[in-house]
């Protein structure tokens, strides 16, 4: 089987590093690049060619959402939205979900939660799995 490619969208580089702790070692996937913000993210997109992008929403120069408007015409990838500010029908997730996202899964501690993998990192894993059909 050919594993999954994930891209992981977040301003702070210590998110990166926990989402990629988080995603280690499962054999169906891999994280396949990063990005800092969208614009970034759509830089990247025809290269990484992920099957699952993991999008933050607050970002400089080109947010989650704006990002979302233009990756949803370049690219088949199901894209779940991982933000602080994308809790349970909030305007942000309300916003992400008319626009394309697939599935949210809230930070639980802030922008940059350390808690992650303790929190919400099953719940994450089980998200990817089941947006990849893997579940």
């Amino acid at each position: 089987m050919i594993k999954k490619k994930i891209m992981v969208v977040d301003d702070a580089a210590m998110m990166r590093i926990i989402v990629q702790n988080i995603l280690r070692g499962h054999p169906d996937f891999f994280v396949a690049g990063y990005a800092e913000n969208g614009k970034d993210a759509l830089l990247k997109l025809p290269k990484i060619q992920p099957d699952l992008i993991l999008l933050d929403i607050e970002m400089p120069e080109m947010n989650g959402l704006e990002f979302l408007r233009h990756a949803r015409l370049k690219s088949r990838a199901k894209i779940v939205i991982l933000s602080s500010v994308a809790g349970s029908g909030s305007k942000n997730a309300v916003q992400a979900l008319s626009l394309g996202a697939d599935a949210i899964v809230t930070k639980p501690s802030g922008a940059v939660s350390y808690d992650l993998e303790e929190k919400r990192g099953s719940e994450l894993v089980r998200v990817v799995r089941q947006q990849l059909g893997l579940a």
